[in-house]
């Protein structure tokens, strides 16, 4: 149905329907009324029959903006009174759906805020609407819960597709329950084959056709540089991309051989030895590269399984403290680092965080294509498995050596899979 404010910002433009607040109450309630701010590709499809709006955008083009304006509609029509909020991690719920600058809390006006409570992951409204926050790394928490909407921010970096079906399982309440999905767009296939669905309504967008709501300097130092880039059309264009070619990894390979978390748990397979790999950034700061982890292990099949794959903006210490966890999280057997590249480095760092941790630094003496053939020949051949989905990663490998802009998790995974293929230890030390 539409509003009054639709029909005068469709008759008489934005800036005279605004120009007619006078008040200074009428002037304080303007920010909080979506239809005087929002782009035509932020309007949600007018058609009955979508079960999920996709919008495929761009940094910054105003997603998560959308994507809470879409809840905030939805609770205060009261179409919605039970609503899934589902992030790739529970920190992601938290910062950007809830508490970011576009989140619940800062588009709801003050007479209809909503009540954040932290501990139950739960944002409640005054009508007794309840979002419920999950995050995508836990599938089975969202196994039992019932919901009649849903607000799916960045499926396409979820590292457990089967997040996805689980939420769908539980989407059954209402008269005709719906998803948003907010996301980045990767060439993984829960994404492709959500887009491709004849109930789904796909809206794409480039970050510039937000550019009057976003900081000048946010385009000549950040957006400029990647312009012209794989990346950049990624990230900036919005587009689904596919193989580079010359790579020496492609989708279907890591595709075809993925499993999921709950296949892997009920397979037979036994993991014999399990590592962690980081590449360090040697430095730390604002325009330095990610320091990759990886986790890692071979089965008693013979096979590979990728468990984590991530990079991190962290200083030594942070990213020190990180493999340790990971290291535990996974029962590790063995942390592997490059003494060439900040190996000295690595052993120190990790050993201000745990002395005992046992850890193997690896002396590449070639180059980086050169080393990451075999491991690439691995996946070829069907030997590798990604336990979920690791979507930086699986870029990066996919763009690698031809046209990755960071090559740090490509680095870590071949010194995980590169150390499993072995089972000689080089370089073993330990400080007395």
């Amino acid at each position: 149905m539409t509003s009054l404010i639709e029909r005068a910002v469709e008759n008489l433009g934005r800036e005279r329907v605004l120009a007619a607040f006078k008040t200074a109450g009428e002037r304080a309630a303007a920010p909080y009324i979506w239809e005087l701010h929002r782009r035509d590709k932020q309007v949600p499809p007018d058609d009955p029959d979508w079960l999920v709006w996709m919008l495929l955008m761009g940094r910054g083009w105003g997603k998560t903006r959308t994507g809470g304006e879409w809840v905030r509609a939805q609770i205060e029509s009261e179409r919605c009174g039970r609503m899934a909020l589902v992030a790739p991690t529970a920190a992601d719920g938290r910062d950007v759906m809830v508490e970011g600058e576009s989140g619940l809390l800062e588009i709801c006006p003050p007479w209809n805020r909503p009540t954040y409570e932290p501990s139950k992951r739960r944002v409640s409204w005054p009508n007794g609407a309840v979002a419920t926050i999950y995050s995508a790394e836990e599938p089975d928490r969202l196994r039992g819960p019932q919901h009649d909407g849903a607000w799916c921010d960045e499926l396409a970096s979820w590292k457990y597709p089967e997040s996805w079906d689980m939420l769908l399982f539980g989407l059954r309440l209402g008269d005709q329950p719906r998803a948003v999905v907010t996301t980045t767009p990767r060439p993984v296939p829960h994404v492709k084959a959500l887009a491709g669905l004849p109930t789904t309504r796909v809206v794409r967008g480039s970050t510039y056709e937000n550019r009057g709501n976003l900081a000048p300097t946010y385009f000549t130092s950040i957006i400029e540089k990647y312009e012209g880039t794989r990346l950049g059309r990624q990230e900036i264009y919005a587009e689904l991309l596919e193989d580079v070619e010359g790579a020496l990894w492609h989708h279907p390979w890591i595709d075809e051989n993925r499993v999921t978390l709950a296949a892997f748990t009920g397979s037979m397979v036994s993991i014999t030895r399990m590592v962690v790999a980081i590449d360090p950034a040697v430095t730390h700061g604002e325009n330095s590269d990610d320091t990759g982890i990886v986790v890692a292990g071979r089965g008693d099949d013979g096979d590979f399984y990728v468990f984590h794959g991530s990079g991190y903006q962290l200083s030594p210490d942070g990213w020190a403290k990180r493999a340790v966890d990971l290291y535990d999280q996974y029962g590790a057997d063995r942390v592997i680092g490059e003494r060439n590249n900040g190996g000295d480095m690595v052993e120190m760092t990790l050993r201000s965080v745990r002395r005992e941790i046992p850890l193997t630094t690896i002396h590449a003496s070639r180059g980086k294509a050169v080393r990451a053939e075999p491991v690439a020949a691995l996946y070829e051949q069907g030997k590798v498995h990604h336990v979920g989905t690791f979507a930086d990663m699986e870029d990066q490998m996919c763009a690698f050596p031809v046209s990755a802009d960071h090559d740090d998790m490509v680095d870590a995974l071949v010194y995980a899979l590169t150390s499993l293929q072995t089972r000689v230890e080089p370089n073993i030390r330990f400080l007395e």
